[in-house]
């Protein structure tokens, strides 16, 4: 009796160390921002957060921020006459309003092609296609490059990877920058752990970035009332220029 307990109580010892190495093993990726929100205000001229997290195991970890995405016209500009006008056009879907990354090290020591074009990990791999959906291969490619040509002299595309540094073996950091002029609107913030050529875990956590006082009462106005605000800008327009036609007449 005692050989068997002892035997029970031996292979269940073996089951619980297992389950524990196990669990060990098992990847778990924590991230979080410094804020979920950033406020456009006034005398907004840019933000910086930081992103930190820790990993469950050894690997590289890839953090790619996309911004709200829109519909985006891009146009070449013809020279007629000695006079640059606008020329052939192309329009964008789903076009994300902003993009950085940030990696461990340089994507192609430890990222796999299909794995970077299934997640969309970089510009090259954005998935952008025209309005309609058919176009000339070459015409299309010519657009897509100058539409990213764009955005990154725009400072909305990241113009190389930022870097993730590891703190110890496990924790790891890194900044988010944005421009002035960056987009307002709900925001992706995917972190992924790699291993071995392979995806291990991925990891989501939101973003929003919106104005606030009366920097969002004016875009409220703008947007959705579209055709006051015009009339509105127009008087006040006019206003000012009649008021200052009125002072330098006096002096």
């Amino acid at each position: 009796m005692r050989t068997l307990i002892s035997s029970l109580t031996l292979t269940v010892g073996l089951l619980f160390n297992t389950s524990l190495s196990l669990a060990e093993e098992r990847e778990h990726l924590v991230v979080d921002l410094s804020a979920h929100q950033v406020e456009i205000t006034a005398g907004f001229n840019g933000a910086e957060l930081l992103l930190f997290g820790a990993t469950g195991g050894k690997g590289d970890v890839v953090v790619v921020v996309r911004g709200p995405t829109e519909s985006t016209i891009v146009r070449r500009k013809d020279k007629k006459g000695g006079i640059w006008v606008n020329g052939e056009n192309m329009r964008f879907d789903n076009v994300p309003g902003f993009y950085a990354i940030a990696a461990t090290r340089k994507l192609d020591a430890f990222l796999p092609w299909e794995l970077a074009k299934d997640k969309e990990i970089g510009t090259d791999f954005l998935t952008l296609v025209p309005h309609n959906g058919k176009g000339d291969a070459v015409a299309t490619r010519n657009f897509r490059d100058a539409l990213i040509r764009t955005k990154k002299k725009a400072g909305l595309y990241a113009n190389e990877v930022s870097e993730v540094s590891f703190l110890g073996n496990l924790l790891f950091r890194t900044d988010i920058k944005f421009p002035a002029n960056v987009p307002v609107g709900k925001y992706s913030v995917d972190v992924y752990l790699i291993r071995g050529l392979e995806l291990v875990e991925i990891k989501n956590t939101p973003l929003v970035v919106k104005k606030i006082g009366i920097e969002a009462g004016i875009f409220y106005f703008a947007k959705h009332h579209a055709l006051a605000y015009g009339i509105f800008a127009v008087l006040i327009a006019a206003f000012a220029g009649w008021l200052a036609g009125v002072i330098f007449k006096k002096k």
